[in-house]
């Protein structure tokens, strides 16, 4: 009954996101996201970027608002949807921003062992265009 999680991005057409899989056989339960940028460490990604938080999705999690990530599920940590006639320095801008930071997911399974994962999100860098 353990879970299994690891972060995921995607990037491709005009979609980008980040998620938190569970690819175990037991639920996760997520305490806390921090994200990290310049040295610095956030709970809410909304700090760490200089975009309309209207124009993007994204969760915060507290001490009060833990959430559960079954098996085979995700949580839907960071995403956002271009309309297919922006350019794309509009997406670009957006990889720069997370290529900066990184994600640490605090959680525990149900026989309360402490679980931390931490990704940094270089990978967006690769479909940079300029």
């Amino acid at each position: 009954m353990k879970p299994l999680p690891q972060i995921n991005f995607f990037d491709r057409g005009k979609v980008m996101y980040v998620h938190v899989q569970n690819n175990g056989v037991g639920p996760l339960i997520i305490e806390g996201l921090k994200f990290k940028k310049d040295g610095r460490v956030y709970t809410d990604i909304e700090e760490c970027l200089d975009l309309p938080p209207r124009s993007y999705m994204h969760m915060r999690i507290t001490g009060s608002s833990k959430k559960v990530i079954l098996p085979g599920k995700f949580l839907e940590v960071f995403s956002t949807q271009f309309d297919v006639c922006e350019d794309d320095a509009k997406l670009d801008n957006v990889r720069r921003q997370l290529t900066v930071m990184a994600l640490t997911v605090d959680g525990r399974d149900i026989y309360d062992n402490k679980i931390v994962l931490e990704r940094d999100f270089a990978w967006f860098a690769r479909h940079l265009h300029s």
